[in-house]
């Protein structure tokens, strides 16, 4: 009979220790979290302080690291374009949105590749931009001309499939 009692005091205490990760887990981080952080505060500042500086040193150079991380589409009617400044205007809804065109912009007219001197008011433009760290947006993509325009214009040469005739 003893034996039974140690036998069963054994295995609640061994499912007490087995059951107390999950407890702890399921406990709310904030009474756990200020102990915790408190001693990663106070060693790592003092050796990641000068680590950290020169990580935020080399970010800011490259220009690649100020823009958006994916190029946002747009499309709508030019409604004003500088020449001398390189910039074009859709008009929106809410606002008016002004594009910066760059070396690196890819403008097309119609499947062609256009330029600057291409761009006019009142045309239809569709295509992509980066949203830059100053607030600016520069073109990455400019297709002018309706969008409806070129997707027929590129299916047309395309004959219809005709079903085989049979023989006789």
């Amino acid at each position: 009979m003893r034996n039974k009692i140690n036998l069963a005091s054994i295995l609640c205490v061994a499912s007490l220790a087995l059951a107390m990760p999950v407890i702890a887990q399921r406990m709310p981080q904030t009474s756990i979290a200020p102990a915790v952080s408190v001693v990663p505060q106070t060693v790592p500042r003092t050796s990641s302080s000068p680590s950290a500086s020169p990580k935020t040193a080399t970010s800011p150079a490259g220009s690649a690291a100020k823009q958006s991380a994916r190029p946002v589409p747009f499309h709508g009617m030019i409604s004003a374009v500088d020449q001398s400044a390189k910039t074009f205007t859709i008009a929106g809804k809410k606002q008016s949105r002004v594009f910066k065109i760059t070396d690196k912009t890819s403008i097309t007219e119609g499947g062609n590749t256009a330029s600057m001197k291409d761009i006019t008011e009142n045309e239809e433009a569709s295509g992509s931009y980066w949203k830059n760290a100053d607030g600016t947006l520069e073109a990455k993509t400019v297709k002018l001309g309706p969008v409806g325009k070129a997707k027929t214009s590129t299916a047309s040469p395309v004959a219809p499939k005709t079903s085989p005739s049979p023989k006789p």
